[in-house]
């Protein structure tokens, strides 16, 4: 048996892959994306100085997004993309020059991993996480393109049930920029619902330069919307289910009619528009 001073330690496990891919049919008409699915740090980053009850927060990842994003595309028989790090360690919907691409304080939590966080090490987190989800989404768009079939991109959020001690009415929201294509009728379906309080572009503005959709959707002038759900609602798996199959109900028929699938000439209310900066994430 070799001393143990001759033996030599075991490589450490690869980290896992940062964007998580559901197969699904090109002519489904639908990529269904999950920009804050995951509330994991890789162990390198050190849980970014903050502790294990903080990650269980909103501010870690979209409670329950994952969960929908998963049954959407079971349903829609649709392809998903969904991030496997925390929104903490870098959010792919922010822009790349955006200054909360990398949080350093959130909702009342210091970040101490990020807070002297310098262009470099940005630009190295950029490389590892941000860029394979943005390569994912492109790749999945151009196949739908290839195959005739132009995606809706349909974005799953969540949002917290109270803020600043109060309390949130709406139990979804349809956020959307210029193009009404797929959120109008999204919300009036909602709305048949009198049982539902519906946000229009609440609780927050869906025209976000620089963000998932606005990157890979509007600039592109394909159809999209964003889905917020609150999260109280989706917290386990049979309120994700519930409110996926709402939203496959919806959607079926609208992703149906290829002809409002169309690319579309560039809407936007972005231009000369900053993001509004809150200090809850979005």
């Amino acid at each position: 048996m070799p001393a143990a001073s001759a033996l030599k330690p075991l490589p450490a496990a690869p980290a896992p892959h940062p964007v998580e891919i559901v197969p699904g049919k090109a002519d489904s008409g639908a990529l269904i994306l999950c920009d804050h699915a995951s509330n994991a740090v890789p162990e390198d980053l050190r849980a970014l100085g903050l502790p294990a009850a903080e990650f269980e927060r909103h501010i870690a990842y979209d409670i329950g997004a994952a969960a929908v994003t998963r049954a959407l595309a079971r349903h829609l028989g649709a392809p998903a993309i969904l991030t496997r790090f925390s929104r903490l360690v870098i959010d792919p919907n922010r822009g790349r020059d955006d200054p909360t691409l990398v949080m350093r304080l959130s909702d009342g939590a210091v970040v101490p991993g990020n807070a002297a966080v310098d262009e470099r090490e940005v630009e190295r987190r950029i490389a590892r996480f941000y860029d394979p989800y943005d390569a994912a989404v492109r790749s999945a768009v151009g196949a739908g393109m290839r195959a005739g079939h132009p995606p809706c991109l349909i974005a799953v959020h969540s949002f917290t049930p109270v803020w600043r001690g109060s309390p949130r009415p709406w139990h979804a929201g349809i956020l959307w920029d210029a193009d009404d294509r797929f959120a109008r009728p999204l919300i009036e379906g909602l709305r048949a619902d009198p049982s539902l309080v519906v946000g229009d572009n609440e609780p927050y503005d869906g025209a976000l330069a620089g963000d998932t959709i606005h990157r890979h959707a509007t600039v592109r002038g394909l159809a999209s919307t964003l889905i917020e759900i609150r999260q109280d609602l989706i917290a386990d798996e049979a309120g994700a289910e519930s409110w996926a199959a709402r939203f496959a109900g919806l959607l079926k028929p609208l992703l149906a009619d290829e002809r409002r699938r169309l690319p579309a000439p560039l809407r936007t209310r972005t231009t000369g528009r900053r993001r509004h900066q809150t200090p809850e994430p979005s």
